[in-house]
Order: C-alpha cells, then structure tokens, then sequence
C-alpha cells in the first residue's frame, strides 16, 4: 500500500539514469536474465521512459509504441528494497495515464507464464493483474526468449476500440 511518509516523483527516463537503472536490474537477477542487461542498455536509449525517484533513482519503465494507439510496456522494475511499498503502483499508473493521453488504447505487457512454475514471478503476475492487465495469451516457445521461459502476455485497454 502507498505510504505518505515518502514521496516519490515520476519523471521521463533520462540518459544520465542509465547505470541506475542498470543497478536496480543487478540487484533483481532472480527477474532479469543475463541477456536483459544488454537490452535493457539498448531500449534505455532509444525508447520512452520514465523514473521513480525519491532522491535517487528507485524504478522505472520503458515503453515501445507498436502502432498509433498500442504500446508494450518492455521494462518495469522497482529497487529491491523499495518494492511492496506502492512506487511500481504509482509509476506504472503515470505510465498508462501518459499512453492514454498520447492516444493509446491498447498496452501489451509480456512476462513468465505461471506454467514455468517459478515462484518469484507470483507477485509480478499479480501486480500487473492488479493494475487490470489480463492475460490473453502463452507463447512458448516466444521468438527470443530462452528455452523453457513461456510467456504470458498480458493486456490492458486505456480506451475503447470499438467506433460509437
């Protein structure tokens, strides 16, 4: 739950927030495979994001836009010992309030499908199901991810897609 005693802005994603957010993928390698880092540092530089700070860095997000009214939010993470106080709510919400000002309907969020059996991913499944993301699909195995890691895609409606 959110607590008061803190305060935590979202901002865009800078260049400069690069090795911070780096850090914070460090710090979670039970979520982030060793090819992540080497994407995350690709995206970082070429995609949309925004930062949690309270003071310092603490989450962020990077999010691709597929079409004019979709995109896929491909990062998410908050630092491990700011996690399970509301920062990823409140990032993850500015996000979508930003992609729905920006005209988008649709969000895509990809993450490990509950088949794979591997408990830390629980509470990820949960956080984006609390934040009304529905899983659509499980692709396994999906184009570029490792074998054995099926994926669950998630999606979430912004806006309406239907005319009237």
């Amino acid at each position: 739950m959110w607590n008061d005693a803190f305060v935590v802005h979202v901002r865009p994603l800078l260049t400069g927030d690069l090795d911070a957010c780096l850090d914070i993928v460090r710090g979670l390698p039970e979520f982030f495979t060793a090819g992540a880092m080497e994407a995350i540092r690709h995206d970082l530089g070429r995609r949309r994001g925004w930062a949690a700070e309270e003071g310092a860095v603490v989450g962020f997000a990077v999010v691709e836009r597929r079409s004019r009214a979709t995109a896929e939010i491909l990062w998410a993470a908050v630092r491990r010992d700011r996690r399970g106080l509301g920062i990823g709510t409140r990032l993850i919400e500015h996000v979508l309030g930003a992609l729905a000002e920006d005209g988008v309907v649709l969000v895509e969020v990809k993450t490990l499908d509950r088949s794979a059996g591997y408990d830390p991913y629980e509470p990820t499944r949960a956080f984006w199901e609390g934040r009304g993301f529905l899983q659509i699909d499980r692709i396994d195995p999906l184009p570029g991810w490792q074998p054995g890691n099926p994926c669950a895609i998630y999606v979430a409606a912004l806006g309406t897609t239907r005319p009237g």
